[in-house]
């Protein structure tokens, strides 16, 4: 049987497309502070290349317009907050001035792919082999998203224990490398196998995983003063990973629900984590 070639797919509309992600992530399942759905683009626009992102920046920007993308499917709202302007003399300006000129739409699905089941945590729990997969805040009753497994994070089990030291350096074999790397909070011996996760800043769920009592919660954007208050509790083992490396797995999913749809995909590896330069302390050894 000859494979179908992807030029024989039948072109979808940026509208279709909309459709199939509202479908899968809905918008409503969204935070009410969040900003979520075609932020610009034409819906009777054809999209035939999708780029998929976690931050629609210049460099991403450039990337969707160097492989001839019609759409960018992006995790990270580009106007998150209320702007009174657009005009190209701020950065987020010139994105939009550039999108609209060369024809290519901007989607975003964040907190409701957060929530979603599967979604962005459950990507990053892959990762990491964890199974048997919960929620860590199931999504609250009387939601939109409450049921079906939904919610914030996903608590796990590894296939065998092991330290807190060894689960770090499967954390930074695992997720992509970034200069921010992977740093661990506890006792290095500390046998852990029971872990939650949370793609992106996640110490509002500090509380949560000690709830729940796992063994160590790998998150990012760990702050020093709940985080050193979490530990002095009692609280389980802390990973603080580069956000950008722990929502870029979801891509690869998100890429394939839009293959399906009939999509030709690039799914973007350009590392878009803010901190470009780490030197560990010559005084300590690193993980």
């Amino acid at each position: 049987m000859t494979a179908a070639n992807p030029a024989d797919a039948p072109t979808r509309s940026v509208a279709e497309v909309v459709a199939a992600l509202e479908h899968r992530y809905p918008t409503a399942w969204a935070e009410t502070w969040d900003r979520v759905g075609l932020v610009l683009g034409e819906p009777g626009a054809p999209a035939r290349r999708a780029l998929c992102v976690v931050d629609c920046v210049p460099e991403t920007v450039g990337q969707a317009l160097a492989v001839g993308a019609d759409l960018i499917v992006a995790h990270h709202p580009l106007l998150l907050r209320g702007v009174s302007s657009v005009a190209p003399t701020t950065f987020k300006g010139r994105i939009v001035h550039d999108l609209i000129r060369a024809g290519v739409a901007l989607y975003v699905a964040h907190t409701n792919a957060d929530v979603a089941n599967p979604g962005v945590s459950d990507a990053l729990a892959a990762r990491l082999g964890l199974t048997g997969l919960r929620p860590l805040r199931p999504a609250a009753p009387g939601t939109a998203a409450a049921g079906d497994g939904r919610g914030i994070g996903r608590i796990g089990r590894l296939p065998e224990p092991m330290s807190l030291t060894d689960f770090a350096k499967l954390a930074a074999r695992q997720l992509p490398a970034t200069a921010w790397g992977v740093r661990a909070a506890g006792d290095p011996d500390r046998v852990v196998q029971l872990v939650a996760v949370s793609g992106g800043a996640g110490d509002s769920y500090l509380a949560d995983a000690a709830a729940a009592g796992v063994d160590v919660f790998l998150t990012s954007d760990l702050r020093h003063h709940p985080a050193g208050e979490h530990l002095a509790a009692g609280g389980p083992a802390l990973v603080d990973a580069a956000h950008w490396a722990t929502e870029l797995p979801w891509l690869d999913a998100l890429a394939g629900q839009l293959r399906d749809l009939g999509l030709d995909v690039v799914v973007s590896d350009l590392d878009t984590d803010p901190w470009t330069i780490h030197h560990p302390s010559p005084l300590k050894e690193t993980l």
